[in-house]
C-alpha cells in the first residue's frame, strides 16, 4: 500500500464517523493526498494543498483539516479544495457550488 493509500484509509477512519466524506472523485482526492504528503515532506505539516504555506504559525489555521472544513461543508456540502464533502454533496443531492475562501487576507501569501 502507498503511501497516499494508507493515508486516504486513516483520515477515512477517522473523518467518515464524523460526517466527512473524501470527494467521490477518486483520482482529485489522490492528488489532493499527494499534495498534502509532499506539504508535510516540504514544511513538516499537512497544509491544505491549495493554499500556498508559510509557516506553521501562520499557517495553523489550514494544516488539513482546515479550521473552515467545518463551516464550509455545512453551508456548501464541500470544504474548499472539495476535498472532504458531506454525503449528500457526493451523492449530487445539493448544488456543487463554488467554495469561497474563508481565509482572512492578512493570512494569504502571494
Amino acid at each position: 500500500m502507498s503511501k497516499a493509500e494508507e493515508l486516504y484509509e486513516m483520515l477515512r477512519k477517522v473523518h467518515e464517523p464524523k460526517g466527512y466524506y473524501f470527494n467521490k472523485n477518486k483520482e482529485m482526492v489522490f492528488e489532493l493526498i499527494e499534495g498534502l504528503l509532499l506539504n508535510k515532506e516540504r514544511y513538516g505539516y499537512m497544509c491544505c494543498p491549495c493554499r500556498l504555506a508559510s509557516d506553521r504559525n501562520i499557517d495553523v489555521d489550514v494544516i488539513c483539516p482546515c479550521i473552515y472544513r467545518e463551516e464550509d461543508v455545512k453551508e456548501y456540502g464541500s470544504c474548499y479544495c472539495n476535498l472532504y464533502v458531506s454525503k449528500e454533496w457526493n451523492e449530487d443531492k445539493i448544488p456543487h457550488e463554488y467554495v469561497p475562501e474563508r481565509r482572512p487576507p492578512e493570512k494569504i501569501i502571494f
